[in-house]
């Protein structure tokens, strides 16, 4: 079984930082790309960044420049560096992954975590 982790979220004034962690573990080979989602109040969940294995990475429009996603693939875990954070960026935020189990004949499995909550006070 896999699980994902997200963690470093919390209250923080417009303009500040935090650094948000993906962490996975249980049985895997290999993890292919990660993305980061949020999902603010009344609203669809939206792609923020993605990073694929070799570290290529994409940013939607609204935190490009802001916001930059890394890996750890000795620690199988995921980074979203946020800075200059608006009120808008407040949101759940959720990472996903494509996991490739250790099991025998194991497919590439997208997996989610639970969501940290961000808040960007005004």
């Amino acid at each position: 079984q896999v699980q994902l982790v997200e963690s470093g979220g919390g209250l923080v004034q417009a303009g500040g930082s935090l650094r948000l962690s993906c962490a996975a573990s249980g049985s895997i080979s290999s993890i292919n790309d990660v993305a980061w989602y949020r999902q603010a109040p009344g609203r669809q969940r939206e792609s923020v960044a993605l990073i694929t294995k070799g570290g290529t990475t994409n940013y939607a429009v609204a935190v490009r420049g802001r916001f930059t996603v890394s890996r750890d693939n000795a620690k199988n875990t995921v980074y979203l560096q946020m800075d200059s954070l608006k009120s808008d960026d407040t949101a759940v935020y959720y990472c996903k992954a494509q996991v490739l189990g250790t099991r025998r004949n194991s497919r590439w499995t997208s997996y989610w975590g639970q969501g940290t909550q961000v808040t960007v006070s005004s």
